[in-house]
């Protein structure tokens, strides 16, 4: 399978006394590595050679890889949740929100392949400890503020197919596939992505939602 960024360089090491490092700049280098080479292969040594620490630096603001990983859930997880509440809270058509939250999703996977495919595609590593029920709960939130648009626009008579729960996974599988295709295959000859984010949406909108 393509993997999305090659094996990252080492960054220049800090300097004594920077003891501000931005726990962000260790996850970004995290997922880089965890997608480059697998959950077994990422080491907390790898990790702080790419972001120009030591060993000891890094054990101070995580514990170990897993809670590594489980950050970049979460932080994905609350990225995505606070974006669907905004859109769920504006006084529009349903369909129209649950476009714009389909869309949103899309956008947010192509700009954080790496994330995305440690959330949503990657196999979780047997070694790894179970995502904490805090991020299970964020999860199920992000999925259910999504679904009581669908909801409400069955309510309303509009589905042309299938019941709210059907219709709202079905919208977010679509949506999930062409992401994670693009993730998975960024050297594939693919057709613009600003043009496959529509197609796909105008395809399942208007296949499931009527005027």
């Amino acid at each position: 399978m393509d993997i999305v960024l090659n094996k990252p360089a080492r960054s220049a090491r800090k300097a004594k006394g920077d003891g501000h490092l931005r726990r962000g700049e260790i996850l970004d280098a995290a997922e880089r590595i965890f997608i480059a080479e697998g959950y077994e292969g990422a080491t907390m040594r790898k990790i702080a050679e790419a972001v120009g620490v030591s060993s000891t630096a890094l054990y101070m603001h995580f514990p170990d890889k897993g809670c590594i990983l489980g950050e970049i859930g979460r932080r994905m997880l609350e990225q995505l949740f606070a974006r669907n509440r905004e859109i769920a809270a504006k006084p529009i058509d349903a369909a129209v929100r649950v476009r714009m939250m389909l869309e949103a999703y899309m956008r947010w996977g192509l700009a954080h392949p790496n994330a995305y495919q440690l959330v949503y595609s990657a196999p979780r590593p047997l070694s790894a400890d179970p995502w904490p029920d805090e991020m299970l709960d964020l999860s199920v939130q992000c999925y259910e503020i999504f679904a009581d648009l669908v909801r409400e626009i069955a309510a309303e008579g509009r589905l042309r197919a299938g019941t709210a729960d059907s219709a709202a996974q079905a919208f977010w599988m679509g949506c999930h596939g062409v992401v994670a295709l693009l993730c998975a295959r960024p050297r594939f000859n693919w057709a613009d992505t600003d043009e496959l984010v529509q197609v796909t949406l105008e395809g399942l909108l208007n296949g499931l939602i009527a005027d």
